[in-house]
């Protein structure tokens, strides 16, 4: 009953002075506000890349060209051209628990349809691409081993590329041209959207690897070769048979770099989730900073209360309160202050998003065109209960740390000074 007492006087006193009150929550509704959208924001972000790692496929193992070393200097990612399509056979012919391979070689190209053009990759692939990427088709079929073997002007369009080259017609069965050689367009892919570098998946073109090798490309190596492996416990298995036949077969000395790089969709996955959590915690950081900004507001407007106060403390510790009844009061004041701050922040950080997008949307219909809100507006967010009573928790435990101080003083004030206080 004490307890329950000590509370009315708390509300009692936070209501006496109503601006002041929602003034010092303030600090506290901008800083828990800003932890839940900034983790919502960052977790947004991270599930995207997951799905768009998704995107590449089941148990996908990708092997690059490059990371090669002459006289010291070392060359990286696509940096030289060091896979062969014989590598390629190799890997589907001699290594345990592989699915499917699909050598890859790109180049960029103007495509012309009609009077329509549109410049966008080339894409050079084998048939068991499509099974690998787990890439649908819309329209029409894949082409064939038998088009591969023949290096046969044939193609396979994406959505963008299909949209751009063939507004309004039917694309399959078309003649295009690629750098001036007749292609037909035997199928359209369904869409997949942006990938996890951030470049749309569908604006391609995708032909046989021998055809961008001998009539678009003129190469006579692989850009990176596409591997699939049976099932996800035999991916580190297959991608260290991998790693051993390409030595084998390159003529890597033992201690030497190899020259080509290798990563498998697990790697891809944790190293985005590690890129994403590292910026979730640095949004989140910068969040929490704003929250204990708000904490000394409340321990700064405690204290004034507590001078204000002095002579109403000395005539409770005159009627029989003690320290501890004093300072109960004055902490649940500045617990009540940070918690009830917290639930307005959590109302403002779960509804942000959507505060965004209505705000975006105004701006649209005005005319007033705003680049931030457009592209905040897009932005996608994933709020978790974990994230909301952790802020709940740390506002709580904000009131309770910065209001214990004024509380203490408080408490520790002689009857008779504070009586005398004018």
């Amino acid at each position: 009953m004490r307890y329950l007492a000590t509370i009315k006087i708390a509300f009692r006193a936070l209501r006496r002075n109503k601006m002041r009150t929602i003034l010092t929550m303030l600090g506290i509704i901008i800083g828990v506000g800003a932890v839940i959208a900034m983790v919502g924001i960052g977790n947004g972000a991270k599930a995207q890349v997951q799905a768009r790692i998704a995107a590449l496929g089941q148990n996908v193992i990708l092997i690059f060209s490059g990371s090669i070393n002459r006289s010291g200097v070392f060359s990286g990612f696509g940096g030289a051209g060091t896979l062969t399509v014989e590598d390629a056979l190799a890997i589907q012919n001699e290594v345990p628990g592989v699915a499917a391979v699909s050598p890859e070689v790109r180049s960029g190209g103007q495509l012309m349809a009609g009077n329509n053009n549109w410049s966008t990759q080339v894409m050079g692939e084998g048939v068991d691409y499509f099974n690998i990427r787990q890439w649908e088709f819309a329209e029409g079929t894949m082409f064939t081993e038998a088009d591969v073997r023949a290096a046969a002007k044939v193609c396979v369009l994406g959505k963008t590329t299909a949209e751009k080259l063939f507004p309004g017609e039917e694309p399959v069965g078309q003649i295009m041209r690629i750098k001036n050689v007749p292609v037909r367009v035997v199928g359209v892919l369904h869409p997949k959207g942006v990938s996890m570098m951030g470049s749309d998946q569908d604006d391609t073109v995708i032909v046989p690897y021998t055809t961008c090798m001998k009539r678009l490309a003129g190469v006579t190596t692989l850009r990176a070769i596409n591997v699939q492996a049976t099932s996800t416990d035999q991916i580190a298995d297959v991608q260290n048979g991998i790693t051993e036949l390409l030595r084998q077969r390159h003529r890597i000395l033992p201690g030497r770099d190899d020259d080509f790089i290798i990563r498998n969709q697990q790697e891809i996955s944790e190293a985005a989730s590690a890129t994403t959590e590292t910026m979730t915690a640095l949004l989140a950081g910068v969040a929490v900073i704003s929250l204990i900004v708000g904490g000394i507001g409340i321990m700064n407007i405690m204290l004034v209360s507590v001078t204000e106060r002095t002579r109403e403390i000395g005539i409770r510790m005159a009627v029989g309160a003690r320290g501890r009844d004093i300072l109960s009061q004055f902490l649940i004041e500045a617990v009540t202050l940070s918690s009830i701050g917290g639930a307005i922040g959590i109302s403002l950080g779960v509804s942000a998003p959507k505060i965004v997008k209505l705000l975006a949307t105004l701006s649209s219909a005005t005319g007033i065109k705003s680049d931030f809100l457009s592209s905040a507006a897009g932005w996608p967010t994933l709020v978790s209960a974990d994230s909301i009573i952790i802020a709940f928790l740390f506002s709580a435990a904000v009131g309770i740390f910065f209001g214990f101080y004024p509380a203490r003083k408080a408490s520790k004030l002689d009857p008779i000074d504070a009586l005398r206080y004018e």
